[in-house]
């Protein structure tokens, strides 16, 4: 294994899990791996783990319970240092009126009576650009209607928040319907299930490399790039 350099400054990185999930679930097992091959290591932590607050850069990921300890995890995302998406990317997406922004914002939104018989699809989003989309357990390539909803949604939301889409490090838009009447259901900029196992492995390595790029990019936004700090 390549030694780290001692003269660079090497972020300390936490993949943020949950008390039942602390190392994370099934599908994101090939990200600290993809983040070893750029020489950024990482390790999984329980949210609620102290030793969270100790790390330069938090990724939530599998963190589940966060809707049942609410205050509690909102509170921990302003002590962590730095986390993605953003302490007030969390507390914005959490709050139900967030759907309601978006609706006012000229997202096509789906009625909350709706029901859910029309085909969904999950669309990923890795800072801020289109990644891959999801439909019936397996990769797909939905309709141009269908990804236009999902950069509205994005566009809405970090118009909302005052952010460039390109500050999210991911996000995930569930939409239902096809090309003629796509709407969406769900915008998860938290912690989305990204669906990598369910990718070609030539295309879930090419992506997982594209996220972390982007983690590269936010650490170089925050100050935090291996070359930033040199020792002296």
């Amino acid at each position: 294994m390549k030694l780290a350099r001692p003269d660079v400054f090497h972020p300390r990185i936490v993949l943020a899990g949950s008390p039942a999930l602390p190392e994370g679930d099934r599908d994101d097992a090939g990200l600290i791996p993809a983040l070893r091959k750029r020489g950024l290591h990482a390790r999984w932590l329980s949210w609620d783990d102290p030793a969270t607050l100790k790390a330069d850069l938090v990724i939530l990921r599998a963190a589940r319970d966060c809707g049942e300890r609410l205050a509690e995890f909102l509170d921990w995302t302003r002590r962590v240092r730095n986390l993605l998406n953003a302490p007030e990317v969390v507390a914005w997406n959490t709050d139900e009126r967030h759907l309601a922004d978006l609706a006012d914002a000229g997202v096509p939104t789906m009625p909350r009576a709706h029901g859910r018989a029309s085909p969904e699809t999950a669309l990923v989003f890795l800072g801020g650009r289109q990644s891959h989309a999801l439909a019936r357990g397996g990769e797909v390539e939905p309709d141009f209607e269908v990804w236009d909803v999902g950069h509205a949604a994005l566009a809405a939301a970090a118009d909302q928040l005052k952010l460039a889409p390109t500050d999210l490090l991911y996000a995930r838009v569930d939409v239902v319907g096809e090309r003629t009447d796509p709407r969406l259901r769900r915008l998860d900029l938290v912690a989305p299930a990204l669906g990598w196992q369910q990718l070609q492995a030539t295309t879930r390595a090419r992506q997982q490399r594209v996220f972390v790029l982007e983690v590269e990019s936010a650490l170089d936004r925050l100050g935090l790039g291996p070359f930033s700090h040199r020792r002296p």
